[in-house]
């Protein structure tokens, strides 16, 4: 029987949920956590945005509690091989994930058959997030998002849009850009941020969404230029950079966030342990600034801060499954 994707959606969020845990056993274990090790997955391969950002709050835990915090980068299906880790792990806190829209949601509800649902995993923190950019081809006319808005439509079918997959971020970003404003644009997939980039500054392919992270070098060098920054406010390194919003593009604001998930069942004492560690962590000066560096907005607060933020992601998606714009493969 097939589910209706609102249905399907309230499902898959239905474990994003905490339960409170105060048994014997529970309180046990977080009296003497971590008293070993702590693996943090990262689904991704290293040198990504995730795994920066993953690998600093990991140090920093350990500094802070005088235990490893390994790194454990596992790459594949789009974050689903890692994320499966998690899900099937022991619910003792000693194996986490950092995670960003990919394998925290977007591999759940886009699948035919995913291999773990939300159910399977407790929010510990929501880190932050950076907002993406648009970026273009300095040769391309458009020099802000509103001109590139009244050149799409001028244009129907021409510019073309690459994206580091479909169903990323990126690309996720477009289908919500798109149903914003009703321009119709090319989307060209490739494998990865570093191929469609490449591509951007070749000539092959007219704009695309960025992450401050994975963007920075090639915007120092000249070689491709930005036309707004897709958050709710402007990019402290980029202060002359106006939002979507500011420029008359209302609806398609989005993010990349980024934040730590551990296996459902998980006992509330260790989560508000880890939860507290990071928050934390957060506060301290030489962290907050690397972070702000690269473009991370700070957020901190409880696990269920993190767990309404994916909710209210999973529904803003709904209307485009349902419409089509993003097909579940």
């Amino acid at each position: 029987m097939r589910i209706p994707i609102h249905g399907a959606i309230r499902l898959a969020c239905a474990g994003i949920i905490v339960v409170a845990q105060s048994t014997a056993w529970a309180q046990g274990i977080v009296a003497s956590y971590p008293n070993k090790p702590v693996r943090m997955v990262v689904p991704f391969a290293p040198g990504g945005s995730s795994e920066i950002v993953g690998r600093l709050i990991g140090q920093k835990l350990a500094e802070l509690w005088g235990q490893q915090f390994v790194i454990d980068n596992r790459p594949g299906g789009g974050g689903s091989i890692g994320a499966e880790t998690v899900a099937r792990a022991t619910p003792d806190g000693y194996t986490i994930m950092f995670t960003n829209p990919g394998p925290g949601l977007h591999n759940v509800l886009l699948r035919k058959k995913p291999s773990y649902t939300l159910n399977d995993f407790a929010p510990i923190v929501y880190i932050g997030y950076t907002s993406n950019f648009i970026v273009a081809n300095p040769k391309f006319p458009p020099n802000n998002a509103k001109e590139l808005v009244a050149y799409a439509k001028a244009n129907p079918g021409k510019v073309n849009w690459a994206s580091p997959g479909t169903n990323s971020n990126p690309h996720i970003s477009l289908e919500m850009l798109k149903a914003a404003t009703g321009i119709d644009v090319v989307h060209i997939p490739y494998k990865g941020s570093g191929p469609a980039l490449t591509d951007l500054v070749a000539g092959q392919v007219d704009a695309l969404y960025a992450s401050p992270i994975s963007a920075e070098n090639y915007l120092k060098a000249g070689w491709i230029k930005v036309l707004g920054v897709s958050g709710t406010k402007r990019q402290p390194g980029m202060p002359d950079v106006a939002t979507f919003t500011e420029q008359g593009v209302k609806g398609a604001d989005s993010i990349l966030w980024f934040g730590l998930l551990t296996a459902a069942r998980t006992p509330r004492s260790v989560i508000e342990k880890l939860n507290g560690g990071v928050n934390k962590a957060l506060q301290m000066p030489d962290l907050r600034q690397r972070l702000e560096q690269l473009g991370v907005e700070i957020e901190g607060g409880p696990p269920e801060k993190f767990g309404a933020l994916i909710r209210s992601e999973a529904a803003r998606l709904a209307p485009l499954i349902k419409s089509g714009a993003l097909q579940i493969e």
